[in-house]
């Protein structure tokens, strides 16, 4: 009579690599949405990728920083306008877009201008390895310096409808206008620098009456920072819905005939309790450091970066030490599984970038580094992994 082995009860079951909610690409992601918007105006090279959306003549895409799809449907009582429209997302069918993987601004904003999965646009996370200097180059602050258009080589959404003749325009805080991530992923046509929502609102509206054909991007990031600072679960970000809210509205009461209004977001936000099981300092975590030369991406969505020859031992720590947590994979793995983009479609350029694991929070947990990264570490409100609350943004729809 033989006899199976006791379970070993201490022993945390791994988070399957084949469950994780990859996004959607292809028809479902931020990135399918400009395009989709820009062939049915009739520019040449695009199609409908989204195929729950009508075409229209003036399209306008009023992009909320850290305004994720399960945010606002938490919060009715502050949003009441925004709630209203749940049920026109994604062409009427009441479903939300997948905002791309990392669900950060850097990687999302590339997202949209482009028209590109991560994997093909090259801004795989918030900070990542440049392979030609070995240093991590912080994607949304650009430091250190970068030459942009070698980083991010293709053409924006925006250029090439600017080409076709649709009157084109993003309206957008000043301060914005001349970054190298705004060059490489919003610019094309005209850039309108305003400060207050308000006035954002009443120049996009205007912009999208001045042609026959127009295409307009406006955006308010300040929602995502009380997120970071205070929490979702705050007063400060509900306040800030509060105003997001009055926004939309105001500019939907001045679209001009004919016109498509979408509200959407680069990605959601989850906050992190302030204890050591959810916060896992890697700065004083000796196992998780082991063999590893850099870290890069940000708390929920790491890029780990292996010393030479190190790479599978990395691995093998980072899925015994996390695997019940996060959904670790290596590099290969993960772009086979969708992660970045479609299965096979990675530049070149990009390989290095990825790190050699990648690791991407499942519960309510980070990887912060209490040393090098003091402000990122800080933060109560956090994003980038693939969960629900982060990954799965509005595509509200107001039509004329």
């Amino acid at each position: 009579m033989s006899h199976s082995a006791p379970p070993n009860w201490d022993e945390p079951e791994l988070l399957d690599l084949a469950g994780a909610p990859v996004p959607q690409y292809g028809g479902g992601s931020l990135a399918d949405l400009l395009p989709t918007l820009v062939a049915g105006q009739g520019v040449p090279g695009f199609t409908a990728a989204i195929a729950e959306l009508a075409p229209a003549d003036r399209n306008c895409v009023f992009l909320v920083d850290g305004m994720g799809w399960e945010q606002i449907r938490a919060h009715p009582a502050e949003a009441p306008f925004l709630t209203s429209l749940l049920g026109s997302s994604r062409g009427g069918t009441g479903a939300p877009l997948t905002a791309g993987f990392p669900a950060t601004t850097a990687t999302s904003l590339a997202s949209v201008g482009t028209g590109l999965p991560p994997s093909r646009h090259g801004l795989p996370g918030y900070a990542v390895r440049n392979p030609a200097t070995g240093e991590l180059m912080n994607q949304l602050r650009w430091n250190p310096w970068t030459p942009p258009r070698p980083w991010q080589p293709y053409p924006t959404v925006f250029q090439l409808a600017d080409a076709a003749g649709v009157a084109t325009a993003q309206v957008s805080s000043p301060v914005f206008q001349s970054t190298p991530l705004t060059q490489i992923a919003l610019s094309g046509g005209t850039f309108h620098g305003r400060m207050t929502g308000e006035e954002r609102m009443d120049l996009a509206a205007d912009r999208l009456a001045a042609g026959d054909r127009s295409l307009v991007y406006t955006y308010y990031s300040e929602l995502d920072g009380a997120g970071h600072r205070h929490g979702v679960d705050s007063d400060a970000w509900r306040g800030q819905l509060m105003y997001v809210d009055r926004l939309v509205q105001r500019l939907a009461e001045q679209l001009p005939p004919r016109t498509a209004l979408y509200v959407t977001a680069d990605h959601g936000m989850v906050d992190i309790p302030f204890d050591e099981d959810s916060r896992i300092d890697f700065d004083e975590d000796w196992e998780l450091g082991a063999g590893v030369a850099l870290l890069g991406g940000e708390g929920r969505a790491r890029h780990v970066y292996a010393v030479p020859g190190a790479e599978a031992d990395v691995l093998t720590v980072w899925r015994e030490v996390l695997g019940d947590r996060f959904w670790v994979a290596g590099r290969e793995e993960a772009l086979e599984l969708g992660w970045f983009g479609p299965p096979g479609e990675c530049d070149e350029r990009v390989l290095g970038r990825i790190g050699d694991v990648v690791a991407a929070a499942h519960a309510d947990v980070a990887i912060t580094a209490s040393r090098t990264e003091p402000n990122e570490s800080a933060l109560a409100g956090m994003h980038g992994s693939m969960t629900p609350a982060e990954q799965l943004v509005p595509l509200l729809e107001i039509r004329t």
